[in-house]
């Protein structure tokens, strides 16, 4: 047999005799989730596994809301954003009793295992039906970047893209009418967005959930800096973090208390510009399918070849897999040497 046949046949296998697999997304929806679909669907088709569309997440695990899924179903979801199976998060499955029910579904399904496609809560869910003898499988979605065990997680590179164009196209009207401007994006908790998406745009400044906030140093004088240098606008990206979950005093806990405080301190009167869903929206970029569709293939063939239980991530370029208890101890940090590249590159008076 030639080798490029051994390597077919090794592709095709199914030695753990998988039978039918279960895929649902989610938490928060990220654009690159029908492409993690369509991947998992056509490559359960390839080593034979019938492949069942769980909708609306785990809620739809406890109430049996499914869709059996061929190769036709997904043929044209590669490029469109959202998800397919819809998306929902559930309180009955954080309680034993609806974890119990999720169970009696995959029986009564005659699922062997679930592919679980979303974030940490999703992820966390998964580890609670695996512990009740379903194998789960997860695959890393949500444009925060922000779980542990892998470097990428769909549907951030879109989501910078999206911020990206939306500030360009703010800073033509802020440079028009010599503004100053706060763009909050996403990130309650991780400032992995805001930070790429600062250092793109060339922000004045960028606040993070990670960093300690010293207004003074982080806020005005960076804006100070840029003015004494003839700027005449000023673009601030501000993750949403920072002002929902920082002791920052009582009167700051929006964005917009921030601007009232950035209008005290210097008199200008920051607009402020909230991007909120817009960023999860949109057609997924060329990275967000490519590595959906690596993450979906590479998650069917860990069920076939008999390593369930785990967390598909990405490793200097690489698919990884993590069992799904070590995964989840597992933390990632803001590369901080962005930030002294961000602060390098601001427009400020020459020393000396």
């Amino acid at each position: 047999m030639s080798e490029e046949i051994t390597r077919i046949e090794d592709i095709r296998g199914n030695p753990s005799g998988i039978r039918r697999v279960g895929v649902l997304t989610s938490g928060g929806d990220a654009p690159g989730m029908n492409a993690a679909v369509r991947a998992v669907v056509r490559a359960c088709i390839t080593r034979g596994i019938e492949c069942v569309g769980i909708r609306r997440g785990w809620n739809g695990l406890i109430n049996s809301d499914f869709v059996v899924m061929h190769g036709q179903e997904v043929s044209h979801i590669l490029s469109r954003g959202g998800t397919v199976l819809y998306t929902a998060r559930s309180e009955e499955f954080m309680t034993e009793e609806g974890r119990r029910h999720a169970v009696r579904t995959c029986r009564l399904l005659g699922l062997d295992a679930v592919i679980a496609i979303g974030g940490d809560g999703t992820f966390r869910g998964g580890l609670e039906l695996s512990r009740l003898g379903v194998p789960v499988v997860g695959i890393p979605a949500t444009i925060d970047n922000d779980v542990g065990c892998s470097n990428y997680t769909i549907g951030f590179d879109t989501a910078c893209n999206t911020a990206i164009t939306c500030v360009d196209r703010l800073r033509d009207t802020m440079s028009s009418h010599e503004r100053c401007s706060l763009v909050e994006v996403m990130g309650r908790r991780a400032g992995f967005l805001a930070l790429y998406v600062g250092i793109s745009v060339g922000a004045t400044a960028v606040l993070l959930p990670e960093r300690d906030l010293d207004f003074e140093r982080d806020l005005i004088e960076p804006i100070r800096q840029a003015r004494l240098v003839g700027n005449t606008h000023f673009m601030v990206v501000v993750a949403e973090g920072v002002c929902m979950d920082r002791k920052m005093g009582e009167e700051i806990k929006t964005t917009f208390d921030l601007g009232a405080k950035v209008q005290e301190a210097i008199g200008i009167k920051p607009t402020v510009t909230v991007l909120g869903h817009l960023q999860r929206g949109g057609k997924p970029s060329a990275r967000d399918r490519e590595v959906a569709s690596r993450m979906g293939y590479c998650a069917v063939r860990a069920i076939a070849e008999g390593r369930p239980n785990v967390i598909i991530g990405t490793s200097a370029g690489k698919i990884v897999e993590h069992p799904i208890e070590d995964a989840l101890q597992m933390n990632k940090s803001v590369q901080m040497e962005r930030y002294e590249v961000l602060e390098a590159l601001q427009n400020r008076v020459p020393r000396g």
